[in-house]
Order: C-alpha cells, then sequence, then structure tokens
C-alpha cells in the first residue's frame, strides 16, 4: 500500500476531529468563556504566570509534549504490524488525547493554574493528591533520566547536529529579549532563527570541523577517556552533565527568557519537519510503499493491551496534562485559547506519530527486511528510534536533500524535541517538590533553587545507576514503568475531569468513557508486567525494583479509583453552580 494513502486518510480525520469534536467539546461540555479572567492575568508575575499570545503558546506547549515520546513509542509499536498502531494513534488522539489535554487545561485554568496533583485534593480528597502527586514524581523522573540519554547519545551518534542545537540557545534568548523588552513580533525571528539553525545543520554535516564529536576527541572509540572511562562513556558524561546545567538554568528562568521563544522556534522546526516528511511522501508518489504487514502474529509479546500503554503520546499521555495544568494553564491569555493549545496540540503530536509509522514502515525495502530488523519486542525497543531517524532521512530525500544533511535535520528537530520536554520535565519537578514541601512542612523546600537543585540532582543520579544499555542509561532501568505509569495518570486525570463536569451538571460521558477504556487497558497490562514479568512467577529472573515500584504505583492507583468511585456513587451531581471556580 502507498504510504501517502494511510497519510491522507489520518491527516482528513485529524482535521474533521479538530474542526467539529474539539468545537463541540469547548461549546457545549466545557463551555469556554472569552471573558474569564485566567490565572496568568490574575497571578501574573513576569516568572511562571505571563499572559502569551496562543501562537507562542501553542509553541511551548506543543513541542513540550511532542518530545521523543511519540516517536519512540510508535517506532516500536508497529512490532505488531502497522493497522493496530495506525488506528490506535488516529482514533485515540481524537477522541482521548484531544478531549484529555484540552480538559486538563481548562480544568487547571478554573482553578488558579493548580496542577493536576493540587487539583486532585480539591475533587477527591487530601489523601488523593498525596498519591497522585507521587505517581507524578516518579513518571517526571524518568522522563528527565531517560531523555538526558537519548540526547547525549543522539549527539554521539549524531555529532553534526550538535552545533544547530547549541545555536538555538543563544537565538532564543535574543528572541525573548526583543519580545517582551522591544515589544516585536516572535515569527520573523523565529523564522530566521529557524533558517540559522538548519543553515548549521547543512554546514556541519559537509564540514567535519564544525561537528562536536567528543568520541573522535578522545581518539575513537576504543580509547581511553576520563576517570578510567572509554571514549564513548567518557562522552556520555560529558554530555549528560553539560544537559543538566542547561535545564537547571532552563527550568529556573523566566519563561518568556528562553522557554517561550526557543519552544515557539520549534513549533516552526516541527511544522517544517513534518511538512518535509509529508511532502516526501507526496512526491515520491506512488512510492515508497508500506512494506511491513498491516497485522502480525507474534509469540513473545501480545499487542492487546501493551499497544495501548507503548504508544502513550502520539495517542494520549499522562505527561500532556502535566504540562497542560503546570505551565501551560499560567500563560493562557484568553480561556477560549485553550481549543487551540490544548486540542490542536494533540493533534500535531498525533501527525508526528503517524509520520513515525510511515517513515519506519516504509524504510525497509522489503517485509522480510522489517521481519528480520523487527525479529522480537526487545529488539524493536532498543532500535525503534535508530529506525526512524533512518526512515524519515529517506523521506527527505524525496525532495532532494542529500542522505546525510537530511539525517542531520532529523536529528536535530528530534534533540530539540526531547530538550524542550527535558527542561518542561523539570519544572515540572520542581514545582512537584515545592507543593510536597508546603504540605510537609519543610519550607526549604519550597524554594526554586533549592527545589530545582533537588530535581536536577535525583534525575543526574538515576542517569548514572549502571543501566544495560551502557553508560549513562540508568534510566532505562525504571523506564517499563514508563507507559503504565503514563496512562494510568491520563485515566485518573480524565476521572477529575468527568467528576468537576459531573459537579456542573454537564455531560461528562466525553470524558469517561475515554478513561474507561483507558484504566481498563493500562491496569490490565499492569498487573500482567507485575505479575508475570517482573515477579518471582515470571518466566525469568525477577526484577525487585519494578515489582516494587510498579506494585507500590498500582496499589496508590488503585487506592485514588476506589476513592474517586466512592465520591461518584455518594454525591448527587449538580452540586457547584456552573461559574467560576
Amino acid at each position: 500500500m502507498p504510504a501517502v494513502v494511510l497519510a491522507v486518510i489520518g491527516i482528513v480525520v485529524f482535521a474533521l476531529g479538530y474542526r467539529y469534536y474539539s468545537k463541540f467539546i469547548a461549546e457545549r461540555i466545557y463551555r469556554l468563556d472569552p471573558n474569564y479572567t485566567t490565572p496568568a492575568h490574575q497571578f501574573r508575575d513576569g516568572v511562571d504566570f505571563v499572559p502569551t499570545n496562543k501562537w507562542v503558546l501553542w509553541g511551548h506547549h506543543f513541542t513540550s509534549v511532542a518530545g521523543a515520546a511519540p516517536i519512540v513509542g510508535p517506532a516500536v509499536a508497529v512490532y505488531w504490524g502497522w493497522l493496530p498502531a495506525f488506528l490506535w494513534v488516529v482514533l485515540g488522539t481524537v477522541f482521548a488525547a484531544g478531549v484529555h489535554d484540552f480538559g486538563t487545561l481548562v480544568l487547571s485554568v478554573r482553578n488558579k493554574g493548580q496542577s493536576i496533583g493540587t487539583l486532585a485534593e480539591r475533587i477527591i480528597g487530601r489523601r488523593a493528591k498525596l498519591l497522585f502527586l507521587f505517581i507524578i514524581l516518579i513518571l517526571v523522573l524518568m522522563v528527565n533520566a531517560v531523555f538526558a540519554w537519548v540526547i547525549s547519545n543522539l549527539f554521539i551518534t549524531f555529532p553534526a547536529s550538535v552545533l544547530a542545537v547549541f545555536i538555538q540557545i543563544p537565538l532564543a534568548v535574543w528572541i525573548g529579549y526583543a519580545v517582551n523588552k522591544k515589544g516585536r513580533s516572535m515569527l520573523l525571528p523565529s523564522v530566521v532563527a529557524l533558517a540559522v539553525m538548519y543553515a548549521a545543520a547543512v554546514l556541519a554535516s559537509t564540514i567535519p570541523a564544525l561537528q562536536i564529536d567528543l568520541v573522535s576527541y578522545f581518539g575513537g572509540e576504543d580509547a581511553e577517556g576520563v576517570f578510567g572511562l572509554d571514549a564513548v562513556s567518557s562522552a556520555f558524561l560529558i554530555w549528560i552533565v553539560v544537559l543538566m546545567v542547561y535545564v537547571y538554568i532552563a527550568s529556573t528562568l523566566p519563561v518568556w527568557k528562553l522557554l517561550q521563544p526557543r519552544d515557539y522556534i520549534n513549533s516552526h522546526q516541527l511544522v517544517v519537519g513534518l511538512a518535509i516528511l509529508y511532502l516526501g511522501l507526496l512526491f515520491t508518489w506512488p512510492a515508497p510503499e508500506v512494506t511491513a504487514p498491516a497485522t502480525r502474529e507474534v509469540t513473545d509479546v501480545s499487542w492487546f493491551p501493551l499497544l495501548f500503554i507503548t504508544i502513550a503520546c502520539g495517542a494520549i499521555s499522562g505527561f500532556h496534562g502535566l504540562v497542560s495544568s503546570g505551565t501551560s494553564s499560567k500563560q493562557l491569555n484568553k480561556e477560549t485559547d485553550a481549543r487551540f493549545v490544548g486540542y490542536f496540540g494533540a493533534v500535531g503530536e498525533g501527525t508526528l506519530a503517524l509520520v513515525t509509522i510511515l517513515a519506519v514502515t516504509t524504510f525497509f525495502a522489503t517485509q522480510d527486511e522489517f521481519l528480520a530488523m523487527y525479529d522480537s519486542f526487545n529488539t524493536a525497543n532498543a532500535d525503534g528510534l535508530t529506525h526512524f531517524v533512518g526512515g524519515a532521512g529517506q523521506l527527505a530525500t524525496g525532495l532532494g536533500l542529500p542522505a546525510g544533511v537530511a539525517e542531520t535535520i532529523v536529528a536535530v528537530i528530534v534533540v530539540s524535541f526531547a530538550a524542550t520536554t527535558l527542561d518542561t520535565s523539570v519544572r515540572l519537578m520542581r514545582y512537584i517538590i515545592s507543593e510536597l514541601g508546603q504540605e510537609y512542612k519543610a519550607p526549604v523546600l519550597t524554594k526554586k533553587h533549592v527545589a530545582t537543585s533537588v530535581a536536577v540532582g535525583a534525575s543526574a543520579l538515576l542517569v548514572l545507576l549502571p543501566g544495560d544499555r551502557g553508560f549513562g542509561s540508568g534510566g532505562y532501568l525504571l523506564w517499563p514503568l514508563f507507559g503504565t505509569s503514563n496512562q494510568l495518570l491520563a485515566g485518573i486525570s480524565l476521572l477529575l475531569i468527568s467528576i468537576w463536569l459531573r459537579r456542573k451538571g454537564r455531560n461528562f460521558l466525553f470524558t469517561f468513557i475515554p478513561m474507561v477504556f483507558l484504566l481498563f487497558m493500562t491496569l490490565w497490562a499492569m498487573v500482567t508486567q507485575i505479575i508475570f514479568e517482573w515477579s518471582w512467577l515470571g518466566d525469568g529472573d525477577a526484577q525487585i525494583l519494578l515489582f516494587v515500584l510498579g506494585a507500590v504505583i498500582l496499589a496508590f492507583a488503585v487506592w485514588i479509583l476506589l476513592e474517586a468511585i466512592a465520591l461518584f456513587r455518594k454525591e448527587p451531581p449538580h452540586t457547584e453552580p456552573d461559574s467560576e471556580e
């Protein structure tokens, strides 16, 4: 089947979902009020609460949620064939992700910009808040550690991408100053910055002297580096230290200085990247063909229910709710902008997940070649991101770009998104640590730099634990928990939105139905993993850390659900006025 056919079907469904379904949700269910005073105006402080143009905020939100996860998940999930992944990405985006991201943004805006963890206390109770914050803390810690490894690995594998990524930082600071202090438009400077980045990527691809290749600086892979480590491990260590310093600074600066302009540049970068890949599909019509099978029977891992936790970002993701309620709600200028920022942000990520499926499934010349490279689920997990970069680079050559330049540009895009997610995640972790400091009467943890130091320090320690993917891959010790924890978070967030809507006397089925589906699949998958993969009852060796943390997270999630169900049953609907909180 020509890949362009699947691309057209997916894009048409996304467009119809945004045009009609999100409009219905905005007007009939969430009932947005253009005159509502948003927290960005009510608590404006110039650091976290900053009224922001909806296009700029969409750029921040979109690039914060569209990190490496909507690429990695689909690139792994095609192991079961392209059809299940395609259907979940397209339908999950329209009926689950869009409603969830949009809803958590509105719910937070209606409650003073509070995070989804704090909202759990207001809607269910104090105990639910503490349990929820624990799940969130584990989730963002995993994101910080793994994304640091992913970025470091890409810097080592594609050294030509480093210069372009580094150039973006001073350009973003300059744009932030020009916009905030001089009142200039952000559009033209952002486009210029993007052009400079891509020019740097092209030059670095063709001029080896511009490639920041730490491994070669040490003398090659077999050479000795620092602290008795080999050259590759030394390069990992240096990049991780650089990233930790960067995210510390980036997550404590006022959002207008770096976060907003950099994310706005990245939003253009994502649009350009998606355009290159989709146009590459179109211009090579009727090629490329999807060579992966539509469905596939495998014996090691069943797609049902694991598909729904393997593809999290790109269909629905609890991390999106953290971004919506953690940073985006504090920058929303008008409540009616929430539809564009939240729902359309989810649609944007869906288009990225869709093109990932197409890039990977067209990368291989024959079906036999695909089956050979995807011979096991573990292999798919290990090599999925590499297959995407190769496949995306191959699509980009349809526009006449040289293969080396195309792969470098794709690597720059992936690193930029991962870095955006990383420093947003560290900022979110700072918020959570501050909330816990308030809750447990530890005022020192409420201080910005103390909370950030704890967040960065914990992330660095997890990264540096010995992992099975080499030095710096300690985050992968917990990564098998990411999918289930992330989807549990999304399910509980939908539950909070459903309870809020019921109290308002509104139709809550549009959030309740995807919540039931998601929690059923996630709890099933999590119980299966805890009992048959991580415990002593499984075929392999017991994985104590995953078993203990997984069991604790599962117990906390079930506890929250039981409290919510009891509240749902005893509390009559329409207990709050249908007005601002």
